[in-house]
């Protein structure tokens, strides 16, 4: 174990801004199918940033939390930024579904449970028997939903202020895209809300699946234990994603990071509620239906002349 020392950028953090945290190493995953990276510079790092006790205050909402003095040089990403304001999803933004996957089975992913309200994204999990012809897929018993962005981006700073749904379902804000070559995710956050021994937990990773040079898939999981239960209110959940590193943030407040080895890749931003079996479980009849609700999403480039991180991926799927 080894101290080192976090800078925290926005004000009211105490210390003159700084704090000292814990540096540790995870677990790899072991899952089936999840191997080890084959090189040991893929290491990553949870930051046991104790968030709990520092706290950011919030001067500007034009800037990333964790950055309220934009020392990164921060400029808003509009094709990625939305308040939802109004009573409908933005479709020159977003898919109300996933059109590349159909969901986790059991739960099938419906445009009907993708709505717009109160200033508000709301993705629902029901207990509803999906169409039969989709049965012999796997699909059964629920439906979920999932908002997938028009728009692909490469490097950037991205967060969302959500609270999870309160059931075993999974809430997730997600990256990736899958081509012929190349096909990586960066998970923001996987909650299961009501999971058992999960309710505290931000669940995030990266994934690597193939490239060009490589052919197995390989993760690199970890965790933050929140304070308090996730599905108790609203939390702000942040990325930073350079070439060089990604970091993670939870209100502001770094909770994990590593460097950039593989992640290059255009990806498009996701949000769904998803059936995780295998994981969180299922979800109890009577926390159903139940709704994972994103407040905003705003989203930043650095302002670098002539970087590939300034430069808008508008190329939709």
């Amino acid at each position: 174990m080894k101290w080192v020392t976090a800078r925290f950028r926005g004000r009211g953090c105490g210390l003159a801004g700084v704090a000292s945290v814990w540096l540790v190493t995870i677990a790899l995953s072991t899952a089936a199918g999840v191997q080890d990276a084959p090189d040991a510079e893929t290491m990553w790092r949870d930051l046991k940033a104790a968030a709990d006790r520092f706290t950011v205050q919030r001067t500007t909402e034009l800037l990333p939390l964790s950055d309220q003095a934009n020392e990164g040089n921060w400029e808003k990403f509009q094709p990625l930024w939305d308040e939802f304001e109004g009573s409908t999803l933005d479709t020159k933004k977003w898919w109300d579904r996933n059109p590349h996957w159909k969901g986790r089975q059991p739960g099938l992913f419906d445009p009907a449970n993708v709505a717009v309200s109160d200033g508000k994204l709301h993705l629902t999990m029901r207990k509803t028997e999906p169409p039969e012809a989709l049965r012999k897929q796997g699909y059964h018993t629920y439906t979920c939903a999932a908002v997938k962005s028009k728009t692909t981006v490469r490097y950037g700073y991205f967060e969302v202020k959500a609270k999870p749904m309160a059931s075993a379902g999974s809430s997730s804000f997600w990256f990736y895209d899958s081509t012929d070559a190349w096909w990586t995710e960066i998970d923001v956050f996987e909650i299961g809300g009501k999971a058992p021994g999960y309710e505290r937990k931000v669940n995030m990773n990266v994934h690597v699946f193939h490239t060009p040079a490589e052919k197995r898939h390989w993760s690199r999981p970890g965790a933050y234990v929140a304070p308090s239960d996730l599905v108790d209110g609203y939390h702000v959940y942040g990325l930073e994603w350079d070439k060089d590193r990604i970091t993670f943030y939870f209100d502001g407040v770094p909770v994990r990071t590593g460097p950039n080895t593989h992640w290059h890749q255009l990806l498009t931003l996701n949000f769904d509620s998803e059936t995780m079996p295998d994981w969180f479980g299922l979800p109890e009849d009577g926390d159903l239906p139940s709704t994972y609700s994103i407040e905003y999403v705003p989203a930043w480039k650095r302002r670098v002349s002539g970087s590939d991180e300034s430069r808008p991926s508008l190329t939709g799927r």
